[in-house]
């Protein structure tokens, strides 16, 4: 009975331990993937490019095993975001309300949001605005959850591929910054060229700030129509 006795708390104990442990590996398991796979390609020098000639379907083999490049076929050319560096290939939502957390929180499950307030790209001067979560809460939040959760490994000079109506936007990235949450700035500031903005949440899952990521219009590639 003393031996029962003395052993109960430690069995509690061990049991608390494993879902703790659980549980960390369970929330943060998306982003433990994401850094490992960007470790790997970046290790082995392994590029993933858009339609690439020769190129391997993307798989778990490709990834881990082949030489060449990774071909990327955009999700949809008439409204879509690429980012070749770290692997994004997702469908954008039109027109969604900064304000209304009901209407972004859904369209986030889809894919991701531009600014209703932003333009859209163009050769024209303006700023299209587009976020995205990079979040742990991804059983919440939708397929898209950790869509954004590599955008701080862009380096200055790395492409960003919109695609619009058909057409390639290409867009060169020239900052990087953190922004407290509340700051509206990146959003409404006034530009003089063609502009790209990515923000996404810093850390990941929480609204504490804001880190976003400006790009400048480099090229349009007219599509097959």
């Amino acid at each position: 009975m003393l031996n029962n006795k003395h052993t109960r708390p430690i069995k509690l104990s061990n049991v608390l331990i494993i879902l703790g442990i659980l549980f960390l590996l369970f929330s943060f398991g998306p982003l433990l993937k994401d850094e490992i796979w960007f470790y790997i390609k970046e290790l082995r020098n392994q590029e993933y490019k858009i339609n690439a000639e020769g190129g391997e379907k993307d798989s778990v083999f490709a990834r881990l095993l082949s030489s060449n490049p990774i071909a990327m076929t955009p999700v949809d050319t008439e409204f879509s975001l690429v980012i070749e560096r770290i692997g994004v290939n997702a469908p954008i939502i039109a027109d969604v309300s900064v304000t209304d957390e009901k209407a972004y929180r859904e369209a986030l499950k889809h894919g991701i949001a531009h600014a209703s307030t932003s333009q859209y790209p163009s050769r024209e001067p303006g700023n299209v605005y587009l976020f995205a979560h990079a979040s742990l809460n991804f059983f919440d939040l939708g397929g898209y959850a950790s869509v954004f959760n590599l955008l701080r490994k862009l380096n200055y000079g790395d492409e960003v591929h919109v695609f619009y109506k058909g057409d390639d936007y290409v867009y060169e990235v020239t900052n990087k910054e953190v922004v407290k949450g509340w700051n509206t700035q990146p959003l409404l500031r006034p530009v003089i060229e063609s502009v790209l903005t990515l923000q996404t949440c810093d850390p990941p899952g929480t609204t504490i700030n804001r880190f976003v990521v400006t790009a400048v219009l480099k090229d349009v590639i007219p599509g097959s129509r």
